[in-house]
């Protein structure tokens, strides 16, 4: 099942720009704490840009309410938990394996709240790209161990 909910998350003015430029923009530190702080924007993209979400097909039949400017990965969780709530947890629940492929930061949040990773510790948390990672849960949805393939 394909679901915007489980699309990147949105780096408002930083969309379009790779590490590199970046860092001479705006400075490493300053660039870090965006990727990787939990409640931390980047400065919002203009909704008229041509990289901004609002001007993305993938975006077009939801409100506009619901198409940020930018994202931290409190946001992000946000997006991403009603995903989880009505699909993911649900089919757990009974019973099915369910197997979850989405971005980076998607997948942060996710392991943050099933993992009950706090806000300061998800900063370390990588996840690689391309490695899958099985969760066995319990009955109450909670870890009983994780593990990379």
């Amino acid at each position: 099942m394909k679901n915007w909910r489980l699309n990147e998350r949105h780096y408002g003015a930083l969309q379009g720009l790779d590490k590199k430029e970046t860092a001479e923009k705006y400075g490493d530190e300053q660039v870090h704490i965006w990727r990787r702080s939990y409640d931390i924007s980047p400065p919002d993209l203009d909704p008229q840009d041509p990289n901004s979400a609002h001007n993305d097909r993938r975006y077009a039949n939801l409100p506009k309410d619901l198409i940020p400017n930018a994202e931290n990965l409190k946001i992000t969780l946000e997006r991403v938990l009603p995903f989880w709530e009505d699909h993911i947890a649900p089919a757990l629940i009974s019973g099915k394996h369910v197997l979850v492929t989405a971005h980076g930061n998607s997948l942060r949040a996710l392991a943050k709240h099933i993992e009950g990773i706090s806000d300061a510790d998800i900063m370390d948390l990588e996840i690689p790209t391309g490695q899958p990672l099985v969760y066995e849960l319990d009955d109450n949805l909670k870890v009983i161990s994780k593990r990379y393939l």
